[in-house]
């Protein structure tokens, strides 16, 4: 695994360096060859002396991304391997039970479809959805869809851009700033 760890208001010494390299490599074990991934590691510390990290680890068949944020850099970079160990076994789970449903055969071991993560204990997490809505997309421009998304008391909101007519996405970030998704 390659690495790309950059710091904001911190200097990457080679001692942090180590630790987020030994920590982060330890997800290698979850593959059953030798991946060839990018881990892209940003380290933030802020005046409050809070610190996040995020890394992002692009793959053929899937994004591994986590975020933490603590008082301890070493403990956020623990907590990051932890999400990314959940989301190595979450990705599995739901490759081998797509294909379970599809063959209705035994266990499939992902390395076939899931970029050489290898079979370890499946996570039962069912992901049930318990509420349905339907809505017409009403063409408007990123502000009244931030409007309507405050007026409503909710995190994001689906729009249909009036200029572009394509269907886009506003959100609001932790950091009460907004995002904006924006589809093809």
């Amino acid at each position: 695994m390659n690495f790309n760890i950059r710091g904001e208001n911190i200097e990457v010494t080679p001692a942090i360096r180590d630790y987020v390299e030994n920590k982060i490599e330890k997800i290698e074990r979850y593959f059953s060859e030798g991946v060839d991934a990018n881990a892209n590691v940003n380290l933030k510390v802020y005046n409050d002396k809070q610190t996040k990290v995020e890394v992002t680890i692009p793959m053929k068949n899937v994004t591994l991304r986590a975020e933490e944020r603590h008082d301890d850099m070493y403990a956020a970079i623990d907590l990051i391997v932890d999400k990314l160990e959940r989301q190595i076994r979450k990705h599995k789970t739901k490759v081998n039970r797509k294909f379970r449903e599809r063959e209705g055969a035994g266990v499939y071991f992902a390395n076939e479809i899931g970029n050489g993560i290898a079979a370890t204990a499946t996570d039962d997490e069912e992901f049930t959805v318990v509420r349905t809505k339907q809505f017409d997309l009403k063409p408007m421009d990123q502000e009244e869809a931030i409007l309507q998304m405050n007026l409503l008391g909710h995190d994001f909101f689906v729009y249909t851009d009036a200029e572009t007519n394509n269907t886009n996405i506003v959100y609001k970030r932790r950091d009460g700033k907004y995002g904006l998704i924006e589809t093809n």
